[in-house]
């Protein structure tokens, strides 16, 4: 079973749109770092991941130091963010983030790296949602002043939805 590891900003998009349930439909692992949860998921979300079957994983030594090197080298990201990449890294998964300065530093080091749209669209293919559903949750997260999904992509998504 393939394992994504999932910043913040991508378990919230898909709240925001009412789409965590099918993204944990999926055949993948949804994995998130300890730290990362602990800080910033656990209190408004916790109960509702667990029963969702979030995996929340320990790193390592040498992905904690990963972690805290990076964090030196590039100030703009959060100590959950780097532990995001650096478990993604050491262990070879898919890193989910909506994150710009995490997607970029994740293409320069090799790891496979998407977003929420592209989270939607694997819930589109595997028949979890249908058009007009998927159409109303993305509205609704693209409508929230807080949304950093790219207006173009998102656009065409919710034409096509309208046209299925």
């Amino acid at each position: 079973m393939p394992f994504l590891v999932s910043d913040t900003s991508v378990i919230i998009d898909l709240d925001r749109g009412d789409l965590l349930d099918p993204a944990f439909a999926l055949e993948d692992s949804l994995v998130v770092p300890d730290l990362l949860f602990e800080r910033e998921l656990d209190q408004a979300f916790g109960d509702r991941l667990r029963a969702l079957g979030i995996v929340i994983e320990s790193l390592e030594g040498s992905e904690v130091r990963h972690a805290a090197q990076l964090g030196r080298a590039e100030r703009r990201l959060s100590v959950a963010d780097t532990f995001a990449f650096a478990l993604a890294h050491g262990r070879q998964w898919t890193l989910l983030t909506g994150d710009g300065v995490l997607r970029a530093i994740a293409q320069a080091e090799g790891v496979q790296v998407h977003g929420v749209l592209w989270i939607i669209d694997r819930i589109e293919a595997a028949g979890l949602c249908d058009a007009p559903t998927l159409h109303a949750c993305l509205t609704k997260t693209a409508a929230h002043p807080r949304c950093r999904l790219p207006r173009r992509e998102v656009d065409m998504r919710l034409k096509r939805y309208l046209t299925a």
